[in-house]
């Protein structure tokens, strides 16, 4: 809702039902925010993110760094170094998310001590 009125929004033909419709289609899925919150800190390569993430197939991964480089949530910069060395970052678009990534991380954890149980993993090498 905008102003009382039902808000409705097209990108690219495909229509959305307001601002967390719009949201959720640049960052939902089981993936995205995970590799945002990667992200965060300090720019990461390829194979460390694939690392860091339990369960993701290197396609899935390549697949979700496009699209959030489409999206201009995350820029790929490549090195020319040989061999040559590629690292993805948060564009200033990604760095305005972390504040919502913080919440959602904080609410994420709230859910895991109401729901969970503490799992210990290996430390990714």
């Amino acid at each position: 809702m905008m102003h009382g009125n039902e808000m409705r929004v097209e990108i690219d033909g495909k229509e959305y039902h307001g601002a967390v419709d719009v949201a959720m289609s640049f960052i939902g899925g089981k993936w995205k925010a995970v590799i945002l919150w990667y992200l965060r800190d300090e720019p990461k390569r390829f194979g460390e993110l694939n690392k860091l993430i339990p369960g993701i197939t290197e396609k899935m991964l390549s697949m979700q760094l496009r699209q959030l480089e489409k999206d201009g949530i995350v820029e790929r910069q490549v090195f020319a170094e040989v061999p040559p060395r590629v690292e993805y970052s948060l564009t200033d678009m990604g760095k305005n998310m972390l504040p919502l990534l913080d919440k959602i991380a904080e609410w994420g954890k709230a859910m895991a001590v109401r729901f969970g149980r503490k799992v210990e993993l290996p430390m990714p090498k």
